[in-house]
């Protein structure tokens, strides 16, 4: 195992099988919810980025974890959460059942439509500070 990965491909060839199967079904799945994110390492795990972090998964011993688990996405979720460990911004999905699809993917699509409008209220926070200038103005040399 590499002692910093530096690719998604890299961490998921780090596990054995069972577990590869796993990971690349949340990566795709995530692929799919989330086709503008840039995918990367963060954190030494898988990481999306659409305007600012948008999620990462990674694996362990006993399950497999989505992050962040946001308040709001939580809140949004709850019903559908109860299955899972949810504490600590994690969300933990055990092995040995199927990946919930459906449910990660409306995860992801719940953090991007979080992410866009913060990013839409950071830009227009932006333009507010913005002190207006007259088209008529000339620049002083």
């Amino acid at each position: 195992m590499p002692a910093r990965f530096t690719t998604v491909d890299e961490y998921i060839a780090s596990f054995p099988e069972d577990v590869r199967a796993v990971l690349e079904k949340v990566r795709e799945t995530i692929r799919k919810a989330a086709p503008e994110a840039e995918e990367r390492i963060g954190y030494q795990m898988p990481a999306y980025r659409l305007h600012r972090p948008l999620v990462y998964f990674a694996a362990w011993k006993d399950h497999w974890a989505l992050y962040p688990a946001t308040g709001t996405l939580v809140e949004a979720f709850a019903e559908e959460l109860r299955p899972y460990e949810v504490a600590k911004g994690t969300i933990k999905f055990p092995y040995g059942r199927p990946v919930p699809v459906r449910l990660v993917r409306a995860l992801v699509k719940h953090r991007v439509a979080e992410n866009i409008e913060a990013a839409t209220a950071k830009a227009a926070a932006r333009a507010a500070r913005k002190p207006a200038v007259p088209s008529t103005a000339k620049r002083a040399k």
